[in-house]
């Protein structure tokens, strides 16, 4: 089990300590400071059965300012979460072949 985390984020936050609560020690991607490479979006997405448009954090500045008026490729919509790990979002609880984005956080506890 993976926690895709940012300590800096209120919710992320809150799906941690969710899970401790649960008595489940998942494995922590600090997934800002270690960069993901795109065969790791590839299989986060596939396990939420989403696009990468659907993960991407829309009001963020950086997309705002730079690709919101773009028409963007699968791959290109991957490369910028990893370019800008701000843009993904969070948390994401991964457990075996299925993960959950915490919004809420309670979603998460579809997959324990």
């Amino acid at each position: 089990m993976k926690l895709y985390h940012n300590p800096r984020c209120s919710k992320s936050r809150e799906a941690l300590q969710l899970l401790e609560e649960k008595g489940k020690s998942p494995e922590i991607v600090l997934y800002m400071k270690e960069s993901l490479t795109h065969n790791d979006v590839e299989s986060i997405l596939e396990k939420l059965d989403m696009d990468a448009a659907d993960l991407i954090r829309k009001g963020e500045k950086i997309w705002k300012e730079e690709f919101a008026d773009k028409e963007l490729t699968e791959d290109e919509l991957i490369f910028c979460m990893i370019e800008h790990p701000q843009l993904m979002e969070r948390p994401i609880l991964e457990n075996a072949d299925k993960a959950r984005v915490g919004r809420p956080t309670e979603k998460i506890l579809e997959i324990l």
